[in-house]
């Protein structure tokens, strides 16, 4: 199987290529729209602003390649954002493979002196973004295979998908929202895997083995 973790102006790709080499996986990090066209297996990761890197992926052409492939893909963080129909950051149109749409992040409004209950049941200001640990859960699909529901994952955004039809688990950061998505051969997910420690692993892994 080649896995082909696509190249473009907004991966987080050493990471990724750090955590697929401790569960013993090689992947090709690549614009070449054949290569990515050719591959078994696809890694769409992306960290940055949803308008400049969808720009980036038009110049490219990559949008339309990505949009058809027909193999497994696995949107990450700001990828799987791309994947959706529309993003707030800087009202920009995406890809459309999901119909969600992406949201920015509104704390609720000050309780008191402006403290409020925070996810875990600390007290303190909700941040934006949300940076850390956070339990994914009611999850769907293969790519949570062997994974107990509730499990804890590293987020890092100021942007979230709304709940939708593709939903395939569910988070709560100042609302409930999509932690990750499925339509098809393409998967998504809002937290980082790679960062992820066990949970992560073990989701990567299911991917690789869809």
């Amino acid at each position: 199987m080649d896995l082909v973790i696509i190249k473009y102006n907004a991966g987080n790709i050493q990471s990724v290529l750090y955590a697929l080499e401790r569960i013993g996986v090689n992947a090709v990090v690549t614009d070449d729209v054949e290569q990515i066209q050719n591959a078994g297996k696809v890694i769409f990761p992306g960290v940055g602003e949803a308008s400049s890197a969808m720009r980036y992926l038009k110049e490219h052409k990559l949008d339309t390649v990505i949009k058809n492939l027909q193999q497994p893909v696995l949107g990450i963080c700001l990828g799987m954002q791309l994947m959706c129909a529309y993003s707030e950051e800087n009202d920009t149109t995406c890809l459309g493979i999901f119909d969600e749409q992406v949201r920015q992040f509104i704390p609720p409004s000050p309780v008191g002196e402006g403290l409020g209950e925070r996810p875990g049941g600390a007290t303190g200001r909700v941040k934006v973004p949300q940076i850390g640990w956070n339990n994914i859960v009611n999850l769907k699909t293969k790519l949570f295979a062997d994974l107990p529901d509730n499990s804890y994952c590293y987020f890092v955004h100021g942007y979230y998908a709304a709940l939708g039809e593709h939903t395939i688990a569910t988070t709560d950061y100042v609302q409930p929202y999509s932690s990750a998505l499925h339509r098809d051969n393409f998967y998504g997910v809002q937290f980082h895997p790679e960062k992820s420690a066990k949970a992560g692993e073990q989701i990567l892994k299911n991917f690789l083995s869809l």
